[in-house]
């Protein structure tokens, strides 16, 4: 004899699969819709990215990643300089405007007064505003020539006739060089870095802060030892957020780099180029050919070059993260 269904789930009627309304199951086709468009816009950027590239991938190969001759003229090419230049500058950057987006995220969540911490808030925040190509012209016009007269020309003095140092202060001193252009991006991604950092460092629970304070802990060691370790994802976030911005700004960097398609010297006061200028200055007139492809080449290849940032950031909180398990 068969036992009833409610004796067979212990007393209880058997559950009923639940049968989503029409408004949930079309969202839910419209969420992985979106996805699956994301996806598809992807692949087809790198497609019309590869077939674009293409005459140029099949003349040269991956020897164009280290071939320094641009010439337009005799429909030779390579991109040494301009990869070069997109890695210096976004290096020199990083630099510079982690260390202050960090300082000021720091006085902004723990040391700032009250009524101070707003204004400087929504001030550091107003800079993000500030279009690109602004940047560039008063990079070129006015720090430019500071940069040259008070920085360049007294370290060529001081360093003259030193092996490596000297080397790395010569050239002209125009003002318009790698430096420049790190400086000038440093300046435009520290708001966005700080804004981040400083969100991220809010979410931190105050226990946790007011714990190690009545410990004895200073300042420095909270935000070291508690805030960092409970925030570094958003941290490596933010830093790869500015990191990204600074490999595709195109405007600050065309009026400051100096858009040389040579690379002489190491010197951070020497002209050069980026992708991001080259592909802003030639591709208008580019004729159809070697050297369009040649350009989108580039392109393929700063896509490439955000991905693999992407990548390493993501190992890097993945290291993190297990490093994490194994102390505790």
């Amino acid at each position: 004899m068969s036992r009833p269904p409610q004796a067979a789930t212990g007393g209880r009627p058997p559950p009923r699969k639940r049968r989503l309304p029409w408004g949930d199951a079309a969202f839910s086709i419209a969420a992985h819709a979106a996805a699956w468009l994301t996806l598809a816009l992807l692949a087809g950027i790198i497609l019309s990215l590869v077939a674009g590239a293409w005459p140029a991938i099949r003349e040269y190969g991956l020897s164009f990643l280290w071939r320094s001759e641009w010439d337009p003229v005799n429909d030779r090419y390579g991109g040494l300089v301009m990869i070069y230049g997109t890695l210096a500058t976004s290096a020199i950057a990083l630099v510079i405007a982690v260390p202050v987006s960090f300082g000021i995220a720091l006085f902004l969540t723990e040391l700032s007064p009250g009524w101070l911490r707003r204004p400087l808030g929504v001030a550091i925040e107003l800079l993000a505003a500030v279009p690109s190509i602004v940047y560039g012209m008063w990079g070129l016009l006015v720090f430019g020539p500071i940069l040259a007269e008070y920085v360049q020309q007294p370290l060529q003095r001081l360093f003259s006739g030193v092996p490596v140092l000297g080397a790395l202060v010569s050239g002209a001193p125009v003002g318009i060089g790698i430096l420049s252009a790190g400086i000038i991006l440093a300046i435009m991604i520290i708001p966005y870095i700080a804004s981040v950092t400083r969100d991220v460092f809010e979410t931190t629970p105050p226990m946790l802060k007011e714990s190690a304070y009545g410990l004895g802990s200073t300042t420095w060691e909270v935000v070291w030892k508690v805030v960092l370790p409970y925030t570094k994802t958003g941290v490596v976030g933010a830093v790869m957020l500015g990191l990204g911005r600074a490999l595709g700004e195109t405007m600050a960097v065309t009026f400051v780099i100096g858009n040389f398609n040579q690379l002489n010297s190491l010197s951070l006061f020497e002209a050069a180029n980026s992708i991001t200028s080259a592909l802003a200055n030639e591709f208008a007139e580019a004729n159809p050919g070697l050297h369009q492809a040649s350009l989108i080449y580039l392109g393929l290849i700063l896509f490439f070059i955000t991905f693999v940032v992407l990548a390493m950031s993501k190992l890097l909180l993945s290291r993190l993260q297990r490093n994490e398990g194994k102390r505790t």
